[in-house]
């Protein structure tokens, strides 16, 4: 047989696929905080829901998923046509990229951010433009992003893989000089202390997508929404596969956002042991970004020293320890810093005690 290579496209020749977070076999006794999960199970009624429907899965689901827009839509007291459901919000983000990029069209986003962005537009064939920061700090480039001169920009906020939260202000000083699609990715908000759909109304450019996977514990059914005009919902509901998410994920989401209670419950308390973390890393002397997200940036010094391999040294010292956290080398901006999500709180005890010991090592 033949390679398959004479007959790809020529986006796919040189593309480059997405390397996800290292994910264990259930088998392994591991701490694993490097992948931005809830460390809280689902709520008690997605069990219930979803074994319930069960009995129903010689069915097709809806395919629009019209209840969970009907919910979303609700939550945000917002109309039904300005919701698009998608299998996970990674989907959204691709239905984006089909939609407004091309070969000749450009697709913009920070460096670094989520790497996904750039995997999506490269399929498609489409000029990446990376909007760089001026350092450590993360502050938002606007003047960057308004003056990319791309059709699709990919803005993350809170911002991964540092964790800093972005301003309504800042966002929309955005938003008034940038004359591409907006999407503004919003997988973290729930742990934030702002997010930009007040903006929705004001700027028909503007699509946000958010991820059940996180602060609703459903990363395992793969569920996501983006909010937009209802001009734009539609231009992506004709690009969206059909029945693009199954009974049990629409079944499981709809418990999901009906369980406030248990929302900010697990909510509330990932922000406090973010927080107390946070604290542990600054008593040490660390630089620790301050985080809207579940998780933290943080710069590992020993003896006074910080950098690359320091980082690395730690990551490996973790992981060799079966304690996984995230290590980003190939920006001069990540490449001294680890991501570590938010666990249980005898996770981090567990963590904590392990970075003692490393720190005491010649």
């Amino acid at each position: 047989m033949s390679s398959p290579e004479k007959h790809l496209s020529a986006a796919l020749l040189s593309h480059k696929p997405y390397t996800p977070g290292i994910q264990p076999n259930f088998t392994e006794r591991v701490i694993k905080l490097n992948t931005n999960e809830n460390p809280f199970p689902p709520s008690e009624k997605v069990r219930e829901k979803v074994l319930s429907e069960i009995e129903s899965l010689n069915l097709y689901p809806s395919p629009r998923s019209s209840a969970l827009r009907d919910c979303v839509a609700n939550l945000h007291s917002l109309a039904e046509n300005q919701v698009i459901i998608g299998n996970g919000s990674d989907d959204l983000l691709n239905l984006c990229v089909r939609c407004f990029a091309d070969e000749n069209l450009k697709v913009g986003m920070l460096a670094p951010s989520y790497s996904l962005y750039e995997t999506l537009a490269s399929i498609q064939g489409a000029k990446v433009v990376g909007i760089s920061f001026a350092n450590e700090n993360f502050e938002l480039p606007v003047e960057g992003i308004v003056s990319s001169g791309v059709n699709l920009f990919f803005l993350t906020s809170p911002h991964a893989p540092s964790g800093k939260e972005y301003g309504l202000a800042e966002l929309e000083e955005v938003l008034q000089g940038f004359s591409g699609i907006m999407v503004i990715d919003e997988a973290y908000a729930d742990f934030a202390g702002h997010h930009a759909i007040p903006l929705l109304s004001k700027y028909s450019n503007l699509i946000i997508t958010r991820t059940l996977s996180k602060s609703y514990s459903l990363a395992g059914l793969r569920v996501g929404y983006a909010l937009a005009s209802p001009a734009l919902v539609e231009v992506l509901d004709q690009a969206r596969e059909v029945y693009n998410l199954d009974r049990l994920a629409q079944a499981g989401a709809l418990a999901a956002l009906s369980d406030r209670e248990y929302f900010q419950s697990t909510l509330s308390q990932i922000i406090k042991l973010r927080e107390g973390l946070r604290e542990e890393f600054i008593v040490l002397g660390w630089h620790t970004i301050p985080s809207g997200a579940n998780f933290l940036f943080t710069k590992p010094s020993r003896q006074g020293e910080t950098g690359p391999e320091v980082a690395s040294d730690l990551y490996e010292f973790l992981h060799n320890r079966g304690i996984l956290v995230r290590y980003f080398p190939k920006s001069h901006l990540t490449e001294s810093y680890l991501r570590i999500s938010i666990g249980k709180q005898a996770e981090m005890r567990i963590l904590m005690d392990r970075i003692r010991e490393w720190q005491t090592q010649e």
